[in-house]
């Protein structure tokens, strides 16, 4: 009787923007394809962004959000692969600058040393992706290896609707 090799663990980390709300749809996605998962999340997206029962329950994992301390185990393996989403634009600016103030963005921080991929859905507003911080923040990011899906800026379409934010396009980017 051989054992499965176990699956390869994804770090999901999820920011405060309204469309964090549909995380479990990246969850469901990331399952199909085989992954296993843990979600970290920014302390505002804590604050009733997502469903943070429901992502529990789907992971089998609990969410982190604040610094463990040195004696508690790690509840994570090393993570295979990180996603960001959605991606705010204080979340990507903090995490080019390497301000690691926040468990989210630390395990950004270190995620680049890992040399594992890294893969970014932004969700930024069209007036603050036009900064020039931002910008720059981008540049150095991508240059460091990071793959961005297209930006998201939650812009009402002609109809008045709302266009999908393409959750299923993080996990493409690790391909």
């Amino acid at each position: 009787m051989t054992a499965e090799p176990p699956k390869p663990f994804l770090y999901l980390v999820v920011c405060a923007a309204g469309v964090a709300a549909g995380v479990g749809k990246l969850i469901t996605v990331a399952q199909e394809r085989g992954w296993e998962i843990g979600v970290i999340a920014t302390p505002v997206a804590m604050n009733g962004f997502f469903d943070t029962a429901e992502a529990e329950a789907r992971t089998g994992r609990p969410i982190r959000s604040a610094w463990r301390r040195p004696s508690d185990p790690r509840p994570f393996p090393p993570p295979d692969a990180v996603v960001v989403a959605p991606a705010t634009f204080n979340t990507v600016n903090k995490w080019a600058a390497g301000l690691a103030d926040t468990l989210a963005v630390g395990t950004l921080c270190e995620a680049l040393g890992l040399d594992v991929p890294i893969a970014v859905l932004p969700c930024v507003a069209g007036a603050l992706a036009a900064h020039p911080a931002y910008q720059d923040s981008l540049t150095r990011l991508r240059g460091l290896g990071v793959r961005f899906g297209d930006p998201y800026t939650g812009a009402p379409e002609a109809d008045g609707g709302r266009p999908e934010f393409a959750w299923h396009r993080a996990l493409d980017l690790l391909d």
